[in-house]
């Protein structure tokens, strides 16, 4: 469909369907982030049973102070240094003529996969000094550049080149052309990838614990695991939900400014690539530093581990081959689950935009800040009281996962729902076809790259979580993380290793099809460009 026929067929369209807002699909959304959100109404319940000044009074603390200052200096560091780093990588591998540019593109990816607290252990096993907030920065911006990287650099595939060459003919230099029209184009998504950075690191555990780096997820496991004090953790994790909300905030209030309109059918065109010339070499050296650094390092170690092998005086809870098995089958459900849920949300908050649907929408990430071990906590708490028959079975480890990494889901299908032409579901309606009909034959079909990356985004974040299946998972089970964590603390680091590696390869799949999928959406951006105009 190309740019020329959209407004012709766009004026065939009833305003009353274009305008209609479906108040099942809104309801449905609506108890969907209702029931993602159970963990936040726990908070709440513990608070107000212990009492609001009481829990002041737990606030008031000078640890508490310490915990934010160090949570926050990481949060705004390690997002900004990821948004660096993953954006220059990825103008880089998509906008200039990096020598290697397709070997970059496919292994930038890859960090994505190994654990964070995978990550540190490595560094921590040969570097026992990258420890505390150095080494924290450190090893959470090598981990977590990728969540910026994949989708910019799909943003800069998918860039029009019309805006770049306008920008040239005015006498602006490459510089400036970057700054002021080649970014902002990828603004949006920036801001929103940046995002996820942020939260992700709000809700980490694992490798600040290895790192003996003190924040408010660690201080909430000690009070839980160790202290056994809900409420302490119920306040602390309040903090954590505050902090979620001003990142919210934060990324909405930035979002809207500058916005770039497309000029028309120029972005049907590949964006050009510029010639590096003597910065080639440079570029090419720096790059694959920060590569080795990111993947090379952590896969070394681990095989190293691997070979030179060692036993552990703690008992395997499961094999190997067990461990990978529940791994997988935990985390496909969770994926599952999460991806289907996402849907409806998704659709209603990018087809329905507004104050409502935006507010549904911004909702469902405040999960993401929740250390896993609180929202396990959560469900435990209401299995105990109404579902017993749940208790430490897969099936409430498998809405767990579907709940922490909902926000993943949200973001992939949310991308794909955008890119999708609503012209044509449109079209289905004047055909005389249901709203239903029309999600199942034209909406749905759309969306399956999409799908597919939500499910592969959730999946491999389910194989490497850590904090919630050691409360959750069942008796005499065992996932890959869990089992790794148990050597690890052992220090049977021989023990540990094949775990780490069978994550790392268990990882790489989805991974690969993450980048895969963000391709074709990138280059079905520009083929439907003027299809939604």
């Amino acid at each position: 469909m190309t740019a020329l026929s959209s407004p012709l067929l766009a004026e065939a369209v009833p305003p009353r369907l274009r305008r209609r807002r479906p108040v099942l699909l809104g309801l449905f959304a609506l108890a969907v982030v209702a029931g993602v959100l159970l963990p936040l109404a726990f908070l709440c319940f513990e608070a107000s049973q212990v009492g609001w000044s009481q829990l002041w009074q737990m606030l008031d603390r000078a640890i508490v102070a310490s915990l934010l200052w160090n949570t926050v200096r990481l949060a705004l560091v390690v997002t900004a240094l990821c948004a660096i780093a993953g954006t220059t990588a990825a103008f880089l591998t998509e906008r200039t003529e990096l020598p290697g540019r397709r070997f970059f593109a496919a292994a930038l990816v890859l960090p994505l996969v190994i654990p964070d607290f995978v990550v540190a252990w490595t560094w921590n096993s040969v570097f026992p000094g990258v420890r505390g907030y150095l080494g924290a920065v450190l090893v959470m911006t090598l981990g977590l550049y990728p969540l910026v990287y994949l989708p910019v650099a799909a943003a800069f595939r998918s860039a029009d080149p019309a805006l770049e060459e306008a920008a040239r003919s005015l006498g602006l230099g490459r510089a400036a052309v970057f700054l002021k029209v080649t970014l902002r184009q990828a603004r949006s998504t920036l801001l929103g990838s940046s995002l996820l950075v942020c939260l992700a690191l709000l809700a980490e555990y694992g490798a600040f614990e290895d790192l003996g780096y003190q924040t408010f997820t660690t201080a909430i496991f000690n009070e839980l695991q160790i202290g056994f004090a809900t409420a302490a953790a119920a306040a602390l994790s309040l903090v954590l939900v505050v902090l979620s909300l001003l990142a919210l905030g934060g990324e909405a209030f930035f979002r809207e400014k500058g916005r770039l309109e497309h000029l028309g059918g120029a972005s049907n065109r590949p964006p050009r690539r510029h010639r590096l010339g003597k910065a080639a070499p440079f570029a090419f050296a720096g790059t694959a530093a920060f590569l080795g650094l990111a993947l090379g390092l952590p896969l070394a170690v681990v095989a190293y581990w691997v070979v030179a092998g060692g036993r552990s005086s703690l008992p395997a809870t499961s094999s190997l081959a067990a461990a990978t098995g529940y791994s997988t089958l935990y985390s496909a459900g969770g994926a599952l689950i999460a991806t289907l849920l996402a849907l409806p949300v998704a659709l209603y908050a990018a087809r329905h935009p507004g104050r409502i649907s935006a507010g549904l929408e911004k909702c469902a990430f405040l999960i993401q800040a929740l250390p896993g071990l609180v929202v396990a906590l959560a469900l435990t708490y209401v299995v105990e009281r109404y579902l017993s028959f749940l208790y430490q079975s897969p099936e409430l480890l498998v809405v767990c996962y579907s709940m922490i990494f909902f926000p993943l889901a949200i973001v992939a299908v949310r991308a794909s729902v955008a890119q999708a032409p609503r012209l044509l579901e449109e079209i289905g309606r004047t055909l005389g076809s249901g709203p239903l009909r029309v999600r199942l034959r034209v909406t749905l079909p759309l969306l399956l790259p999409g799908l597919g990356a939500a499910f592969c985004l959730v999946f491999l974040s389910g194989v490497t979580e850590l904090t919630a299946t050691l409360l959750l998972v069942p008796n005499g089970v065992a996932t890959l993380a869990t089992q790794f964590w148990g050597y690890v603390g052992n220090v049977s680091y021989g023990a540990a290793a094949p775990y780490a590696a069978m994550m790392i390869v268990l990882s790489a799949l989805p991974g690969y099809l993450l980048s895969r999928l963000f391709d074709r959406g990138a280059a079905r951006r520009r083929l439907e460009t003027g299809a939604d105009r």
